[in-house]
């Protein structure tokens, strides 16, 4: 059922994609023109009108700023913390594997992020987790470029759980808790992109970390004029399929079982 599910949230978002969809709106608006039917404008005007409004509004923002402050950061660091996740998400394993140098992606902060919390908590042990999230991937996992990435920025790699089997936020969770198994009162801190961190914090809880401390980092949002409307085009429908698939994904969870709310509360509920 697992691996089910996995296939058909690969093989659907490619058309349910905001982007591609509106194409393919088009698309079969101009074919049924060249057939004939002059219907056929309406999705045409659609198709244009998706694309005008992510020029002249900032829906992109609209749709990750109810996310993306979900979880603020803790006003103060915790004073003790037992353990750091890093989900993974961020790197690019096809390119590392090509070039031989790990790279990165638009979400870095996840990295750079627990680099630096590593180091402001020398005690907490350590884990990354993400596997291969998708069909065509080659030899390496996310794991191997973290791996790489963080030996070489001097974070000890006997601290560090790799774990490199993960495709998906839920297997993130699932697989996260068994390894490490938490004890109750432990703090556990989540670092992932804000916009992510609700889908994040609920399947955690529901895997069983019932008090994970949310981390966020990798910000896309703002309520200044210039952080709605400086990004441009190629960026703001980049924003808007994510925050689109982020809103999708949690509804999905939802109905999966595999979350016990759409949005999580701000405060986990008591035991």
């Amino acid at each position: 059922m697992t691996d089910l599910a996995f296939t058909l949230s690969k093989l659907l978002w490619f058309p349910a994609r905001p982007g591609h969809f509106a194409l393919i709106l088009g698309f079969i608006g101009l074919f049924m023109i060249w057939r004939g039917r002059r219907s056929g404008r309406w999705l045409i005007l659609l198709s244009l009108g998706f694309f005008a409004l992510l020029v002249v509004t900032p829906m992109n923002q609209w749709l990750l700023l109810p996310l993306e402050d979900r979880f603020p950061r803790p006003a103060a660091a915790p004073a003790h913390v037992d353990g750091i996740i890093v989900l993974g998400g961020a790197v690019e394993q096809n390119i590392t594997e090509a070039r031989g140098i790990p790279s990165l992606n638009g979400a870095a902060e996840r990295m750079t992020e627990g680099v630096i919390l590593a180091r402001r908590y020398p005690d907490a042990r350590l884990v990354f987790t993400g596997g291969q999230g998708s069909f065509v991937h080659g030899g390496l996992t996310e794991a191997d470029v973290a791996r790489q990435l963080w030996t070489g920025m001097g974070v000890d790699p006997t601290r560090v759980i790799y774990e490199d089997q993960a495709r998906n936020t839920h297997e993130n969770a699932v697989n996260t808790y068994r390894l490490v198994q938490p004890k109750p009162g432990q703090v556990w801190l989540l670092v992932t992109s804000a916009s992510h961190m609700p889908r994040s914090v609920a399947v955690f809880r529901a895997a069983g970390f019932r008090d994970i401390v949310p981390w966020p980092v990798n910000y896309r949002t703002g309520y200044t004029w210039a952080a709605q409307f400086d990004a441009p085009f190629p960026e703001r429908l980049g924003q808007f399929e994510w925050g689109f698939r982020e809103w999708l994904g949690l509804i999905a969870y939802r109905l999966m079982g595999r979350t016990e709310s759409v949005l999580p509360d701000r405060t986990p509920a008591a035991p």
